[in-house]
This record gives structure tokens, C-alpha cells and sequence, in this order.
């Protein structure tokens, strides 16, 4: 006979997760008013001229280009269009500025293209922009790609520690070094524009882009800008600058990006203009004076009003007080979040001072609308002209219409030797020592040394988001050839000091894993998070694995064995760690190194002959938390309290200030109330993962952004576009069988306070086939624990292909009895038929019940 459902639900969700089944403009001065009626003091930015001074023969050059070309080749500058969505043939027709390779996106869609495919593609691009067949003016195209840790897109580059690490170098040389090898690498496949570097000043550290700023404090952003624009595009006042093996640079992104309320990415930063100007305005006082040539408008707003559309900043600041002549490019259709715009049509975005769209997929449109508003004058014409000039002066001063490339297609230079030896000085100088116990470091290598945690042999961790894929997902050791592990760069040391070394992810070993047999002398544990890039890697909490904490179990067991302990942590931002500090002798915040592992080595243990030809040098970028409510962690806040200050990094020798006992009591409060506990936001939040379940079925782990299952497919689940890349996901039931997808975690979580507190259940839905079949929405907690309530008249309710909020009381499911004090499965939707919706925004939302749309009274 068949089960009752609860006791399925409990048996299927058992399946899913085995552990919990067990147990469990113009320069002036005065006041203005900028677009959304907020008063602005434009004198709290410096005065800044041109960085370079006006030259006469250069504009009279674009004024001549600029007389023969046609209103439509002047609008085909203002686009940029990604690779993956047009070709030399659109190139040559429309006239277009630029292209874009995204991220992940690569020449004929193939990740392992050589730098000669990519050689090839740009020189199509280059002679269909200068093709006169038609009787149009040659202006030549400028590629733009995302080299922000190296040539970052194509297998067999040198891949740099992200900006987190170089930021605790203390290093503007080795910063400007960086982006000489940087530009070189870039030069050798024929683009000649980086979107680098990113000069943003972070204030919360749960924004997922923490790791792409060098920085909180932003005398620190501001050196590094200045050097690393200097090292891409080569000194000013060089004959060579901007040509040859250099490139074109951009600041990014303007302005306030790092500043986002709950670090919310593309959010709102709702700081004075003073603090805007003095703190996110820092990096552009170090890129403008060294001659930056491009900027990238920022996907936040300031003060309720989106930067792609802010006049004010971008025009009387930027391009008057600020003096910046070159051109101002948008972020990834970044316009469509302009009032009044979409992602094919946003005239306000270049009146208010945006140069070029990037527009991706959607540009063939956004070109026919631009043009018939620059001919109605919607678009002013000075403002097409002032845009057009802007981009037309960095092309020549780039050299672009002499095509002079002396790198493009020479071997030898990507992946070099001499690049890599520069990454290896990074990783060294980036290492930050945070405990060091009976100054366990540095070790001797000729010892016997285990090797555990899944990030020791684990490029795809170590190297982190913006890595071959946008989110640094999906690669495999053999996409970084010439790069080595910091597993590798251990065994190669310890071997050649006649030590022993063996790897074990898990930790295990017996009396016959070590020649001499019984226990290794030093456990070394290599953690931390997985790659992320971007709103993918926001977080709700600071805790390093909420509600996992299998880390923690590995470190507490070799622990118990008596065997020291060597923490090598891999995180793009300061997390809190409380518990995996205790349980460590040594602790080292190692960030995202990138391909040259063997730098942590070099660090960790002295020479083969004892000498110690590198110590530890780096200081943190960004304060460390004591408590994990202390997202927002600043030198200048009056509460300022950390577990480690900024500037904090232990030497060689000198005595740890932390001690075995820090507090190991996590929470999700912050200034008294409880937040919004977040089980997908682009993706899901750990510690929950998406599972596809039916019965007698092997569950199936939803990675990438498609998968399905069984072999007829019945349910799959793919990754789409809402308002950003993949921030939603596509979920069809073909109705072969009844089936759901769960929101799952390891172990059970304690939300018990998220009913106490009336919280609902709130998540965006788009239905795209009305349900025929029941629909249940479910929560489970263990093998005989689950509540399910019905949903299919409230998506039946839905206007058919447009997004609704659905919020449903979490009391309904206690009432039918969840116990959310063990919650495993924080959500499933489960169909019995054929259905498709798209959903969004998963969360548990405290005092939200009282307007929820599913109600039960209690």
C-alpha cells in the first residue's frame, strides 16, 4: 500500500540528505540639485584637470573624421555588443564602437580556444570596422574584456591573486608589475581594452564582489588604482603610452558600488555626498591624474537614483570637476534600470552622460531606437557629438587606426615564466599569518606532513570567480595548465627536503599512509568558500558554512588526534571563523591566489636548508570580525571592534593575540532585529542547496544552470535572465510523474525564531503554464516531519508570464506540522502534473505573516 504522503515526503527528502536523516559636465562650486531632488555639494570633489593636455592636432583629427561620418555611424559608436551575439558582417554594417567578451563567452563558444583564435576573431572584427565598401568612414573597433586578475578568460594565462589579496601586499610596485603582465598577456590575442581595475571601497563584507576591491580603506584603493592604470596603459608622458604592449584601462565602477546597503549588490548607497566623494571617490583620484582613458558607470544608485542615468555625477562630476575627457562605457545593459528605460531604449542614459551602452544580446534594437531619437533630437545633438568625440580620442591615442600590435599572436608570452614568478611574489606578499600558536610556523619541511581540505588540489578554489567561467564554476584541473596547486607547491618543497607529504582531502590516515608510520607530524587544512562572482555571492550572513560546518568537523578531528593544525584559508572577504580559529594552532588567510600556488609554501615552511628567504609580510585589506553580526567593520565607526583591525598580520616570531576561546555563539541579528534569511538570490544561499526529487529516483544536485532529471527529463531546471544574468530559475514538470524541487540542506537548522517572529515564506514567481494538477509548496524536517500546503489556486490566481510576489505564513506549515526548530528542506515545490513557472527571491521574511497571501489565522 502507499505510504501516507508525509511519511514520502519524509522518505524522499531522506534520500536527498543522508545526514539529516540520521540523528537529525562643468567645474563648479556651488550647491546643486541633482535628478532626484537631493541637494549636492560638487566642491566635496577636488578639482582635477585633464590628465593629459588638450592637443590641437588630435581634435582637429576628430573633427575631420567626425564631418564625413553619418548620424548612423555616429550612433554604431555608442554600441558595444558581446561576441557571442554578433560578428564582423554587424560590425561592418552598423558601424558598432566595440564588442565585449563576457565572461565564460569565447571565441566559436569553445573554452579551450588558443590565443591564435582569438588572434583571428579580433582581426575580423578590426577589418570589418575599417571596410569603406560602403562608402563609410573607417573608425576602428575596440574590444573589451574582463582581465581582472590576469588574461582571466582563456586557458594557460597567469592568473594573479584577486584584488582582496594584492591588497594586503602593501605593494604599489608589485600592483603596477600586475598590470605590465597583465597588459602583455591581454595584448597577445589582439584586444586592447581591460575592464580593470575595479577601484571600489567596501563597507559590507557580504557584497559578493568584496574580494574585487584591494580594499577598506581607501588611501589603499587609491595607490593601487593610480599603479595598476599605470602598469596597463603604460606612463603618461611615455611615448609608448597606451600602445605597443599596453592597454586601455578602465576605473570601475562609478561610483559608490562598494557602499550598497546590507552589501547588496547593484543596490542603493544612501551615504552623504562627502562620504561618496571621500571614500568611494578615492580610486578615481589615483586612476583619473594617471590617465585612465575609460570609466564604467556602476549598476548601484546613490540616494534612490540609478549611476547609469545620474547626470549629475557622471557629467558635472566626473567629466567637469573631476576633468575626465575620455569615455564613460555602461555596465552590463546597466540602462535598463533607468526610469523610464528598457534594454532597448534609454535615451536618458546618454543625455545624462554615458558614452557607450553595453549591450550584449539586445543591440540591434537599442541601435534602431537611439537613432530614431538622435534624429527626433531626443537625444541632443551636441551630446552625440560630445559621446562620439570622446570615443573616437581614445581610439587614437590607443593607436588604434595605425594597428600597430607588436604582441598579437607572439608565443611564449602567455603563461610565461617571468609573469608567473610576479604571481608567485603576490601570493607570498599576500598571505596575512592571523594565530600562530607556539609560533608553529614556519614549519620544516623535512617532517611528515598531511595534507587535508578540499581546497589543497583545487585550482577551480583557489583561482575563485572570473576564472575562464563568470562564476569560476565548472573547471577542471586540466583548464589551467603551467598553474600548480597549493597541494603541488607543499610536496615539491617537502620532497626536496627529504620530508614526507600526503594528500588527503577528507584528513584520513593509518599506520601505513607515512613511511615511518603513526601520525604525520603537522596537519596542513586548505578551506574556504567556492567560487562566486558577482550578486552570486552575496550573503545573508557572515558565518563561514552556516549551518554545515563540515570544515570544522575536519579541523576538530585531527585536532583530537594531538596533531598540530594549519589552517590555510581561501575566501574572498573576511568571514567569520570564530570556531575554525579555535580549532587551529596556525591560522593564515590566504584570500584567492590564483594559478601559483606554490607561493603559500614558500611562505608557510622555511627553505629545504632551514633558511627562511620568505617570511610573512601581509597585513589585512579589511578588518576581521569577532561576532558575526558585524558586517559593517570600519576604522571610523565609533562601535569599531574587531577580532582584528585593519593593518593586523602576525611576522615571523611574533606572539599570536588570539586565543583558543573565542566566542563560538553565531547569530543572525544585527542592531536588535532579526534579517531576512536568504534560500535563493541568484542562486542558492548556503547552507541550502537545490535537489530535483521523485520517487524511486536518485535525487539530482541542480549545478550549472541546467540540469534535469532521469533520462525522459521530467523535471529540469534551468538558469534565466530576470532582472540579471541567471538570477532566476526556470523550473518545467512534463508530468510523467509526480516530482518536486527542493531548497535542502546537510543538517537540520534551527529557524524556530523565524516563527516566533511571524515571519512568511516569500518568494517572486512567474507561472508560464497554468497548473492542471495539484501543486504543493512543502517544508521538511527529517524522515517523519513534513508539512505541505496547497498552491495551485494561488498560481492559478497569476496573470499568466509576468513576475508576482507569493507569500505564504509559516505558521500554515507548523499548523500542519513542521518543526522548525530541524528544518532540512526549507522549501519544496512539488507538482503532480505537466507545469512551468519560473521562481526568485526565496526567503524567510520576520513580521511579514500579517500580509501574507497565504494565511492561516494562527
Amino acid at each position: 500500500m502507499p505510504l501516507p504522503r508525509r511519511k514520502l515526503l519524509g522518505v524522499l527528502f531522506c534520500s536527498v540528505i543522508l545526514a539529516g536523516c540520521k540523528h537529525e559636465g562643468l567645474n563648479r562650486t556651488e550647491t546643486t540639485t541633482a535628478a532626484n531632488g537631493t541637494a549636492s555639494e560638487i566642491s566635496v570633489w577636488p578639482a582635477l584637470p585633464p590628465a593629459l593636455p588638450v592637443d590641437p592636432a588630435l581634435e582637429a583629427r576628430i573633427s575631420g573624421l567626425m564631418a564625413r561620418m553619418t548620424i548612423e555611424e555616429k550612433v554604431g559608436q555608442l554600441i558595444q555588443a558581446e561576441i557571442k551575439y554578433t560578428t564582423p558582417e554587424d560590425v561592418r554594417k552598423y558601424h558598432l564602437g566595440s564588442v565585449l567578451n563576457g565572461g565564460g563567452t569565447y571565441p566559436d563558444n569553445n573554452k579551450f580556444a588558443t590565443p591564435q583564435d582569438w588572434l583571428a576573431l579580433s582581426a575580423a572584427f578590426f577589418a570589418a570596422s575599417m571596410d569603406t565598401s560602403d562608402g563609410g568612414v573607417a573608425i576602428p573597433i575596440i574590444w573589451g574584456s574582463d582581465a581582472v586578475h590576469g588574461h582571466n578568460n582563456i586557458v594557460g594565462a597567469t592568473l594573479f591573486p584577486h584584488n582582496i589579496g594584492l591588497g594586503a601586499a602593501r605593494d604599489p610596485d608589485l600592483i603596477r608589475r600586475i598590470g605590465v603582465a597583465t597588459a602583455r598577456e591581454v595584448a597577445v590575442t589582439g584586444i586592447g581594452w581591460t575592464f580593470a581595475p575595479t577601484v571600489a571601497v567596501v563597507r559590507d563584507d557580504r557584497w559578493g564582489r568584496t574580494y574585487e576591491s584591494y580594499s577598506e580603506d581607501p588611501a589603499v584603493v587609491q595607490a593601487y588604482a593610480e599603479a595598476m592604470v599605470k602598469g596597463l596603459q603604460g606612463e603618461k608622458s611615455d611615448s609608448d603610452f597606451l600602445r605597443g604592449e599596453h592597454l586601455v584601462a578602465t576605473a570601475k565602477h562609478f561610483v559608490g558600488d562598494g557602499g550598497t546597503m546590507r552589501g547588496i549588490d547593484r543596490g542603493d548607497n544612501q551615504v552623504s555626498e562627502s562620504e561618496l566623494a571621500k571614500v568611494h571617490g578615492a580610486g578615481y583620484l589615483g586612476a583619473l591624474p594617471a590617465g585612465v582613458q575609460t570609466v564604467m558607470a556602476s549598476f548601484n544608485s546613490w540616494r534612490g537614483e540609478p549611476l547609469h542615468g545620474h547626470r549629475y555625477l557622471l557629467t558635472d562630476v566626473l567629466k567637469g570637476q573631476l576633468g575626465f575627457d575620455g569615455f564613460v562605457v555602461g555596465d552590463w545593459n546597466g540602462h535598463r534600470f533607468v526610469p523610464g528605460c528598457t534594454v532597448d531604449s534609454c535615451a536618458a542614459a546618454i543625455n545624462a552622460g554615458l558614452d557607450m551602452f553595453m549591450v550584449p544580446s539586445d543591440w540591434k534594437t537599442l541601435y534602431e531606437n537611439t537613432l530614431a531619437q538622435a534624429r527626433r533630437g531626443e537625444i541632443r545633438p551636441e551630446r552625440l557629438d560630445d559621446a562620439v568625440r570622446r570615443i573616437l580620442r581614445v581610439k587614437i591615442r590607443a593607436g588604434l587606426f595605425e594597428h600597430q600590435r607588436p604582441l598579437a599572436g607572439r608565443s611564449g608570452v602567455l603563461g610565461s615564466a617571468e609573469h608567473r614568478a610576479v604571481a608567485r611574489e603576490a601570493v607570498r606578499k599576500s598571505l596575512v599569518l592571523l594565530k600562530n600558536n607556539n609560533n608553529l610556523l614556519p614549519l620544516s619541511p623535512a617532517q611528515s606532513v598531511l595534507v587535508a581540505g578540499d581546497g589543497a588540489h583545487n585550482l577551480s578554489k583557489q583561482t575563485g570567480g572570473w576564472t575562464i567561467s563568470w562564476q569560476g564554476t565548472g573547471n577542471t584541473r586540466e583548464d589551467f595548465p603551467g598553474a600548480t596547486t597549493i597541494f603541488e607547491g607543499i610536496q615539491a618543497l617537502v620532497k626536496a627536503a627529504g620530508g614526507e607529504v600526503v594528500l588527503s582531502a577528507r584528513g584520513e590516515f593509518d599506520s601505513t599512509t607515512f613511511t615511518h608510520g603513526g601520525r604525520p607530524d603537522v596537519a596542513i587544512v586548505v578551506f574556504g568558500e567556492e567560487p562566486y562572482a558577482e550578486w552570486h555571492g552575496d550573503l545573508a550572513s557572515l558565518e563561514y558554512q552556516l549551518g554545515s560546518n563540515s570544515d570544522l568537523a575536519l579541523l576538530q578531528a585531527l585536532r583530537k588526534q594531538g596533531i598540530p593544525v594549519v589552517s590555510i584559508f581561501l575566501s574572498g572577504r573576511p568571514l567569520w571563523v570564530n570556531r575554525e580559529l579555535n580549532a587551529s594552532d596556525a591560522f593564515v588567510a590566504a584570500w584567492l591566489p590564483g594559478s601559483e600556488g606554490a607561493g603559500v609554501a614558500d611562505v608557510v615552511f622555511t627553505s629545504p636548508e632551514g633558511g627562511r628567504p620568505y617570511g610573512f609580510s601581509g597585513t589585512l585589506p579589511f578588518s576581521w570580525p569577532h561576532y558575526v553580526h558585524q558586517t559593517v567593520l570600519n576604522p571610523y565607526h565609533p562601535d569599531y571592534a574587531p577580532l582584528f583591525p585593519l593593518g593586523y598580520g602576525l611576522q615571523d616570531g611574533a606572539q599570536s593575540l588570539v586565543s583558543n576561546t573565542l566566542t563560538e555563539d553565531g547569530d543572525t541579528y544585527s542592531d536588535g532585529a532579526l534579517e531576512d534569511a536568504w534560500l535563493m538570490v541568484s542562486r542558492p544561499r548556503a547552507p541550502w542547496k537545490l535537489f530535483i526529487v521523485e520517487e524511486l529516483q536518485a535525487p539530482v544536485a541542480v549545478t550549472g544552470n541546467r540540469s534535469s532529471s532521469g533520462p525522459d527529463t521530467n523535471i529540469t531546471v534551468a538558469a534565466i535572465d530576470r532582472e540579471s544574468q541567471e538570477d532566476a530559475r526556470q523550473i518545467r514538470w512534463k508530468g510523467l510523474r509526480p516530482g518536486a524541487v527542493w531548497l535542502a540542506a546537510e543538517r537540520p537548522q534551527d529557524l524556530s525564531h523565524y516563527l516566533k517572529e511571524r515571519a512568511a515564506l516569500i518568494l517572486d514567481v512567474r507561472v508560464d503554464r497554468k497548473p492542471e494538477h495539484p501543486v504543493r509548496a512543502g517544508i521538511a524536517c527529517g524522515p517523519d516531519c513534513a508539512a505541505e500546503l496547497p498552491l495551485q489556486t494561488a498560481l492559478a490566481k497569476l496573470q499568466p508570464g509576468n513576475w508576482s510576489t507569493l507569500s505564504i505564513d509559516l505558521q500554515c506549515f507548523a499548523a500542519e506540522g513542521a518543526d522548525f526548530s530541524r528544518v532540512s528542506g526549507a522549501l519544496s515545490i512539488s507538482s503532480e502534473g505537466a507545469l512551468e513557472l519560473a521562481v526568485a527571491d526565496v526567503k524567510y521574511v520576520p513580521g511579514a505573516a500579517d500580509r501574507a497571501v497565504i494565511s492561516c489565522g494562527g
